[in-house]
């Protein structure tokens, strides 16, 4: 028994020397996590969104077809065939088929989505400094000089901005180019944004940290630049995307009301559908292919703008951060 009670306390000691190895799996060791920026988290987000990244790789699919797929294919839309007149999909070498006047469809619907693309870029170059600079002054500064812009604003939006843009069209012909619709599309595309930036400032010129910015002396400038438009990034980058999209619509729209593209030698996704829809029920590739294009050029650019307000809503949390 004296042995047995010997041998279970001798077990059950610890030497001396090895105190401190009962602490060596301890968890006591110090985990460095390194804490994500906002924009790192954003960029997470949006990279975890399925949605947005489809759309995302279909309009960067789109881009390889409509600049990279030229230098590859190497046919000029404004080479006509006499030869090669309505010809089917898979016929004569042609890929898509041609037009009435043997002009190659594919190279059309390529050239359709550089055009529509540049007229996109324009629209936003002009429409996204207009609307944030008018929203911006009449949120931050308000009284009188909120009353007269967003007066100015309301009375633009009375009437409906496709008519708009027919009586301006129709009133300056020369302007029916890829670059004259882009710039008209800019000048009266702006109001939705100055509507938005305005309300965003309204509440953000209302913080701690604007109050903190006028006591320590900052202008009004600095106040705008460095701290409420970063606040309202996500709302600027959505409507970007949103715009993008509907600029590429009221493009079709034009130009199959007549008013838009139809320069020589000039196409757009809105002018190829436009000229296909008189044909859709002989030729009807001349009609759905570039149908389709615009549905999917559009879709992509809405896909990629869900992608971002989800990235930018803080409490959406499918994606951990």
């Amino acid at each position: 028994m004296a042995l047995t009670h010997a041998t279970t306390d001798t077990a059950g000691a610890v030497p001396p020397g090895q105190s401190g190895s009962a602490q060596t799996g301890s968890p006591d060791r110090e985990f460095g996590v390194k804490a994500r920026s906002q924009r790192q988290q954003i960029i997470r987000r949006f990279l975890h969104d399925k949605v947005g990244m489809t759309g995302l790789a279909i309009f960067v699919l789109l881009l390889v077809f409509g600049f990279i797929g030229p230098l590859v294919d190497g046919k000029d839309y404004a080479t006509q065939d006499a030869n090669a007149q309505s010809l089917s999909p898979g016929n004569g070498g042609y890929l898509l088929g041609s037009d009435a006047i043997g002009r190659d469809l594919l190279a059309g619907l390529m050239q359709g989505v550089q055009r529509s693309l540049f007229i996109v870029l324009l629209f936003v170059v002009i429409a996204f400094p207009l609307g944030l600079m008018i929203g911006a002054l009449a949120g931050y500064f308000g009284k009188l000089l909120d009353s007269v812009l967003m007066r100015v604003v309301d009375l633009i939006l009375t009437v409906p901005l496709l008519v708009v843009l027919i009586v301006v069209a129709s009133n300056f012909p020369s302007s029916r180019t890829p670059l004259g619709v882009g710039i008209i599309l800019g000048f009266f595309g702006w109001m939705d944004l100055a509507r938005i930036v305005r309300s965003q400032f309204l509440s953000l010129r209302e913080k701690e940290y604007v109050e903190a910015a006028h006591a320590m002396g900052a202008s009004n400038a600095r106040i705008i630049f460095r701290h409420l438009i970063p606040n309202t990034l996500g709302s600027l980058i959505v409507w970007t995307t949103l715009a993008a999209a509907n600029a590429i619509i009221l493009e079709a729209s034009l130009t199959y009301l007549g008013f838009g593209v139809n320069a020589a030698n000039e196409t757009s996704l809105g002018r190829l559908v436009s000229e296909g829809v008189q044909a859709a029920s002989t030729r009807p590739w001349l009609f759905y292919f570039p149908g389709i294009t615009l549905l999917v050029i559009v879709l992509s650019i809405n896909l990629i703008g869900d992608g971002i307000r989800d990235a930018f809503d803080p409490s959406n949390r499918r994606v951990r951060a």
